[in-house]
């Protein structure tokens, strides 16, 4: 059984980051997390009244049969202490806001397990806001879209992960295209072992995948993108301004990959962070592929003890449905 953090086990960490004189009240771990713990801790005796823990602990990873991974493979799994402070300092320094760290202990000495405390961003979700709020939320999402394009003209020339890029990780020889049309193979031949309708139409999905990968056009530089951001990864502080969070997947890529899941996730409001030099061949290729992967990403999860089961079967279910929908009619 999983065993999660309680009051006793992050006191000691949160008193050293905010001084002794603070006290934790409460502590409440944060729904939908598949690869860290997110707990909230409340506290009394200091000026904050509370704080996020980030924890990567082993129990806090709900993904089953973690593979050893390519280096040079940006889709590898993203996720740790020094992936997340690798993205925070290069967001960071772009003006990109991110949560204030206030400490981040891999001593395993305060905690068994890679930590970090972080600021309490106030003002909820973006996804939230638009609901409460669709006014304010307006002004914070065209923040966001300057954040975005600040960060997408950021360009490098090589493709990968800010944190093995950083650490003089291995440069991948494969081409962006390349590399999302060999993973969308793979998830559709995972997602055909799992959904009947992905396979009876497996080798329609194969042939357009690779008609589609044919269409695209050789490129050397890439952008800086979040690589899975919806609008429940970006908070809203106090002045309305976005805060991106779940951040460790942060690479430099090509900017389409970013657009096609803007464009699922912020549906039609999209619009308001759309720019018009994208690649049509990418964004079509990017689209089934990103349709693909989440299909089989959510039926893996569930492979394991995934706690919110039913919501991960509904976006394999939607995203099927929408991967058949982009095969050419007959």
């Amino acid at each position: 059984m999983r065993q999660f953090a309680e009051i006793e086990d992050l006191s000691g960490l949160v008193r050293d980051a905010l001084g002794s004189g603070c006290r934790v009240v409460a502590v409440d771990r944060l729904r939908g997390g598949s690869k860290k713990g997110v707990y909230r801790v409340r506290l009394d005796g200091t000026r904050t009244a509370s704080v996020i823990v980030y924890s990567w602990a082993e129990a806090e990873n709900f993904w089953p049969g973690a593979q050893e991974a390519d280096p040079a493979d940006p889709f590898a799994p993203a996720s740790g202490l020094v992936p997340f402070l690798t993205a925070q300092r290069s967001l960071d320094s772009l003006g990109a806001r991110v949560p204030r760290v206030l400490v981040a202990d891999d001593s395993r000495g305060r905690y068994p397990a890679d930590v970090a405390v972080v600021e309490d961003v106030s003002g909820g979700t973006l996804e939230a806001l638009f609901e409460t709020d669709p006014t304010r939320a307006a002004g914070t999402l065209g923040d966001l879209a300057e954040m975005l394009e600040v960060m997408h003209r950021y360009q490098g020339q090589r493709y990968g992960r800010v944190d093995l890029l950083e650490r003089g990780g291995s440069v991948s020889e494969v081409s962006c295209e390349r590399r999302v049309l060999d993973r969308a193979l793979r998830d559709l031949e995972e997602a055909a072992g799992r959904a009947g309708r992905i396979a009876a139409a497996g080798a329609a999905l194969r042939d357009r995948l690779q008609e589609l990968a044919d269409r695209v056009s050789p490129r050397t530089a890439y952008g800086l993108i979040h690589g899975e951001l919806g609008p429940d990864h970006v908070l809203v502080d106090a002045d309305g301004h976005p805060v991106l969070i779940d951040i460790e997947g942060l690479m430099y890529f090509d900017v389409e990959w970013e657009h096609v899941f803007l464009q699922l996730r912020f549906g039609e409001r999209y619009t308001a962070l759309a720019r018009p030099d994208l690649d049509p061949q990418r964004l079509d290729l990017y689209l089934l592929a990103m349709r693909l992967s989440l299909v089989a990403g959510p039926l893996r999860l569930l492979d394991g003890d995934f706690p919110d089961r039913a919501f991960m079967q509904e976006i394999a279910e939607h995203n099927a449905k929408e991967a058949l929908a982009l095969l050419p009619l007959v």
